[in-house]
């Protein structure tokens, strides 16, 4: 499976900006996905996850009620729409995909075999 991300850019706080992950090759085994991002000089974190099915998502409290992950029907497309953005969002965006895992655990980064390069969103003040 591989992985590509887009949609980062500059956006001012109080913007929106909608990434893209586009997954290919055997892409009838994904069974989740997620975001997660990175801000410079941190650690990698959770963002949102949503089963390939569309059935269960999750955020992660920091995003919540400003970021929506959604798919198109029957598309290898993963979207996640970035609401209200505030400076602290700044980071480079990751998306992961997992064929082996559905649980309770989507939040963590070890259940997600396959991962994109990256967008960079900045978000000014």
């Amino acid at each position: 499976v591989q992985l590509q991300a887009s949609g980062g850019g500059l956006v001012q706080a109080g913007g929106s900006l909608r990434l893209s992950c586009e997954a290919s090759g055997r892409t009838t085994g994904i069974v989740s996905v997620g975001w997660f991002r990175q801000a410079a000089g941190k650690e990698r974190e959770f963002v949102s996850y949503m089963w390939w099915n569309g059935r269960r998502t999750g955020y992660a409290d920091s995003v919540k009620g400003r970021f929506t992950i959604s798919r198109e029907n029957d598309k290898n497309t993963v979207y996640l729409q970035m609401n209200i953005l505030q400076p602290e969002d700044t980071a480079v965006y990751y998306c992961a995909a997992t064929q082996g895992y559905s649980g309770d655990y989507l939040e963590r980064e070890r259940f997600y075999a396959y991962w994109g390069q990256g967008t960079q969103v900045t978000v000014s003040s």
